[in-house]
């Protein structure tokens, strides 16, 4: 298989433990990491060179685009690359063509796996996005949801989703999956306003009596 110069590897949910051995492997080979600064503390044994992840996308890939050419470059990203990363931007700046992407555990995954639920055709939402997804209630007739939560500006709007579904539906809070600080439980009743921490899914799965 032909090497590509920028590799864009999935680091997991957040625990060193869940990160792969491809994974591992890819930022050993490359000699220059970019990536949040928390996801470059989890690698301090790695010499490369490392450009910090800041809300400044441009920035970052012009970064990229003066390095690679010449040095091998891992783009670290959070769970799974295909879901709600950096991957995206950096995929249609450089092209399929020029990127290998290594997968990761998402916290979707861990989450689901935490609870011992299939996710078979659950709709995957996010509301980290300045903008809420969707109207609740047009969630309604859907059996299996994850929701990747947090952001406080869309607070609201999860509380009433919550509230739409909390009679149809089982919803479990998972907080800080794989971390130290990890909380999973099940909601039974609405709390306003909702606490979430900025690593948070919510997950809702259609009642049996609801079905």
């Amino acid at each position: 298989m032909e090497m590509k110069s920028i590799t864009i590897v999935g680091c997991g949910p957040g625990g060193e433990q869940y990160v792969t051995p491809a994974a591992r492997r890819a930022i050993e080979e490359a000699r220059v990491l970019v990536g949040a600064a928390r996801l470059l503390e989890m690698f301090p044994e790695s010499g490369a060179e490392r450009i910090v992840v800041t809300a400044d996308i441009p920035r970052v890939l012009d970064a990229i685009a003066d390095r690679y050419q010449e040095n091998q470059v891992a783009v670290l990203v959070t769970g799974d690359p295909g879901l709600c990363s950096l991957a995206r931007p950096v995929i249609r700046r450089f092209g399929r063509a020029g990127c290998r992407v290594i997968p990761g555990i998402s916290s979707v995954h861990a989450a689901f796996a935490s609870l011992g639920l299939d996710w078979y055709g659950a709709r995957i939402l996010s509301a980290h996005d300045t903008a809420p997804p969707m109207e609740p209630a047009a969630l309604a007739a859907d059996d299996t949801i994850a929701l990747l939560a947090g952001n406080p500006a869309n607070a609201g709007w999860v509380e009433a989703l919550t509230a739409t579904l909390l009679a149809s539906h089982d919803i479990f809070l998972c907080e800080n999956l794989t971390l130290p600080g990890e909380s999973i439980r099940q909601l039974t009743h609405l709390t306003t306003p909702m606490k979430l921490a900025s690593r948070s899914i919510l997950i809702f799965k259609r009642k049996e009596d609801h079905a």
